[in-house]
């Protein structure tokens, strides 16, 4: 019972080797619970858009359920394509990918990925990516 409240509390350090075993168990659990928000919350919106699909009369109610069911659909799409980057994620910490640079295969900072388990990229690597996507974007 003890180990379970160290490891809830547990927060990874620059002290401690990179992507050592507690670590990729922080982010792995830390994905896992994300996921599962997702999923939790998709589950509702199902259930009030189908308790929602009632017959409005006047035509004003009508366009902005229509609205909100869209912008609402848009969302969920977001959400799904997040839940594959959290797969993706998960596998790379089965492979032991998980945290290194795609580009540059340097280690992701931990306040990185503290805020964006999902990243595949190093600070430098996105800022370049993105200047570099504003340079095109341009053309």
């Amino acid at each position: 019972m003890t180990n379970t409240v160290i490891e809830t509390s547990y927060r990874p350090s620059e002290d401690e080797p990179f992507m050592n075993e507690r670590q990729r168990e922080y982010f792995r659990r830390k994905l896992i619970q994300w996921k599962q928000d997702i999923i939790r919350e998709a589950a509702v919106t199902l259930t009030t858009l189908q308790n929602e699909n009632e017959n409005h009369p006047d035509i004003a109610d009508r366009a902005s359920s229509e609205t909100d069911r869209a912008i609402e659909l848009r969302a969920r799409d977001r959400q799904r394509k997040l839940i594959a980057k959290i797969d993706a994620a998960l596998a790379r910490i089965e492979d032991g990918s998980y945290g290194y640079c795609e580009e540059t295969g340097e280690p992701i900072s931990l306040k990185r990925l503290e805020a964006r388990p999902i990243a595949t990229l190093s600070l430098e690597a996105q800022e370049a990516h993105e200047r570099n996507e504003r340079v095109h974007r341009d053309d």
